[in-house]
């Protein structure tokens, strides 16, 4: 018999980042569409996971997908794989438009 080692697939989930204020840990908020199961209108199911972010990169909105690992913390189960998609960040305003604005005046 051969000594194969076959990992198996992890279970990943696809969601948005709700927070980030503990260090090197993010909570995802993932949601679901599914029907009702007895009057089978469509409605919206939300759950939140920790994950660990090890550089603290994600920033609240980013759209992110996590992986599932060993027991990091009492509830971190997951960690970050990728961010998929950035937030857009408002307010902030770019550098070049503080210069010249400072210009102007």
């Amino acid at each position: 018999m051969a000594d194969t080692t076959a990992k198996g697939s992890k279970n990943t989930k696809v969601g948005r980042v709700v927070s980030t204020k503990m260090d090197k840990t993010i909570v995802v908020e993932v949601s679901r569409r599914v029907p009702h199961p007895l009057y089978k209108k469509i409605v919206t199911r939300r759950k939140k996971f920790h994950a660990h972010d090890e550089e603290n990169t994600c920033r609240v909105g980013d759209v992110v997908r996590i992986v599932e690992s060993r027991p990091l913390s009492r509830t971190k189960r997951w960690r970050l794989e990728e961010i998929i998609r950035r937030a857009v960040q408002v307010g902030a305003p770019e550098p070049a438009a503080i210069d010249n604005e400072i210009e102007t005046t």
